[in-house]
């Protein structure tokens, strides 16, 4: 058997390297250690003991949550995949005979973040990175939401009942385990004739960069337009604001006028009064600029291979979903830097 040289593992690393893999990428763009201010937040909540090995360092942890985020792994796999990939490694700049953390610690260290509410603040750290890089919003905004789905309830009629009361059926609690299963706040919403089950991502998208500038995450059963108030961005160098029919209502109309914006927004036909000509071209018009907002679902998508996820209730489901907002942020602007 051939005996391992001094520098075969070094060798092995410079290949890979060469390789300019998309991690390669994000590690030699984003600086992670800017996140660390913000994750220092989680130093308050003490450890129990201090016996046995000490924590895992805050933003090693975050880099193993934008890993699992970009490629849509379960917690088991994300620990597999650390300790079989060297690219996954280099990524978070561990050694073969470093300590890796476990799918426990990464799931503990995902909870944490949840009950912080830390996803938001940083997704926030990360905007600001970008104003200052120059990537400031300009030339209009694109508001859309997507249905992100989770795992099918198979509740009874009864249940699904007093779930929309707001009221925990009365067998659950004697059944802890099946309870800690059920997604109480997912609900079913349909499109384009097919039913769905779980939540909304609704983004805001700047139209000259195509970041994210903005998020909420809602129940897919929220309407669209509902979420839009929230949504709006004042520091975009643009007026515009494009966006589908769904959101098309005098409420909005009224809404973006008070506050100074220009509504693109497409128009609707109605029962006996379709648009003209003349609308439906003007309508095609705005879509070339709205379109640019499908990209980003299609990549998140496309990423992941599937856009399900694996967590219940819509705490841990905004954690999860502004994460994969961050980092499709993180992969467009390493693709922006290296496009100058």
């Amino acid at each position: 058997m051939h005996q391992p040289g001094l520098f075969d593992i070094q060798l092995r690393h410079d290949k890979i390297e060469a390789y300019n893999h998309a991690l390669a990428k994000i590690n030699r763009v984003i600086d992670f250690e800017h996140f660390r201010s913000t994750l220092n937040e989680l130093r308050n909540q003490e450890r129990k003991s201090n016996a046995g090995r000490p924590p895992f360092d805050l933003v090693l942890m975050f880099k193993i949550l934008i890993l699992q985020s970009l490629y849509n792994l379960s917690d088991a796999q994300t620990e597999f995949q650390i300790a079989d990939r060297i690219s996954f490694m280099r990524f978070l700049n561990l050694n073969l005979n470093d300590r890796i953390p476990d799918e426990k610690t990464i799931w503990e260290f995902r909870d944490r973040l949840t009950k912080a509410n830390l996803a938001e603040p940083l997704f926030s750290k990360f905007n600001h990175i970008l104003d200052q890089e120059g990537f400031t919003a300009k030339k209009g905004q694109i508001i859309d939401a997507s249905i992100v789905q989770v795992p099918t309830q198979r509740n009874s009629r009864d249940e699904n009942e007093q779930i929309k009361q707001g009221q925990t059926p009365d067998d659950w609690n004697d059944k802890p385990s099946k309870k800690r299963q059920k997604d109480t706040d997912a609900r079913w919403t349909k499109k384009n004739g097919r039913s769905f089950f779980g939540y909304k991502n609704h983004i805001n998208v700047d139209v000259k960069f195509k970041l994210i500038r903005k998020f909420s995450v809602t129940s897919a059963s929220v309407h669209d337009s509902q979420a839009i108030f929230g949504l709006v961005d004042q520091f975009n160098s643009n007026k515009d604001i494009y966006a589908d029919g769904a959101y098309r209502s005098a409420k909005i109309e009224e809404y973006l006028k008070t506050e100074g914006h220009r509504s693109q927004i497409h128009r609707k036909g109605k029962r006996n009064k379709p648009l003209s000509k003349f609308q439906q071209a003007v309508n095609r018009k705005k879509s070339k600029v709205r379109c640019r907002v499908e990209h980003i679902f299609g990549m998140q998508l496309k990423r992941a291979g599937s856009m399900l996820l694996r967590s219940v209730g819509e705490s841990r489901a905004k954690t999860k979903i502004g994460l994969r907002n961050l980092v499709y942020n993180l992969t467009r602007f390493t693709f922006l830097q290296e496009a100058q």
